[in-house]
């Protein structure tokens, strides 16, 4: 009796462990990690000022989602922050690319032109930025930055004034700045 209860342990014990089963037991590959996942964990990297670690992150996400159209978004911003302005364009193409009517990719790659000195190409996009979304301040903020640059003083000032009125606080050093030249440019005071 103590022989055969000792045989039947055995046999319980192999089966359970996978040794007496007929076939091997398959390996299920842990899950893979969300895009999301990797695009919050992207934010947290670039909030703290590890960009290569975010766009490592931002990189994963897309290739989980290549649709992701804010992980193009926000690894073209973290590309800006490190002075691949190339690449952040890039990005803000595809972002374009994949939502033609995501206001937020024109206006990022709008500023990023500006700060480029390319202004005629900050305006269109800004522009592209108000059409599809009318009281986004900042684009009027930043075009109006373009229209300055160029000289366009008037439309500048225009530009000002709407994002103002939209809430925006306009720094008291561009406003001064400004009014001065649009006074210089016209001869009278903006309005």
């Amino acid at each position: 009796m103590l022989l055969r209860t000792g045989i039947i342990l055995c046999a319980v014990f192999l089966l359970l462990s996978g040794c007496a089963a007929e076939k091997p037991i398959e390996r299920v590959p842990l899950p893979q990690e969300t895009a999301e996942t990797y695009f919050n964990r992207g934010v947290e990297s670039s909030q703290k000022g590890d960009f290569k670690k975010a766009v490592s992150d931002y990189n994963k996400a897309i290739d989980v989602n290549p649709e992701f159209v804010v992980a193009y978004l926000n690894r073209g911003f973290t590309y800006s922050k490190m002075g691949e302005y190339e690449k952040a364009i890039s990005d803000y193409n595809k972002a374009i690319e994949i939502n033609p009517r995501y206001a937020k990719a024109y206006y990022n790659r709008g500023f990023l032109y500006r700060k480029m000195g390319e202004y005629d190409k900050a305006i269109s996009d800004c522009t592209k930025a108000i059409e599809i979304d009318p009281k986004y301040s900042l684009a009027y903020y930043n075009r109006g930055n373009a229209y300055y640059y160029k000289g366009e003083y008037e439309n500048a000032w225009e530009d000002i004034k709407k994002a103002r009125s939209l809430g925006y606080k306009v720094p008291s050093e561009f406003l001064k700045n400004l009014k001065e030249a649009y006074e210089k440019q016209k001869g009278v005071s903006p309005n």
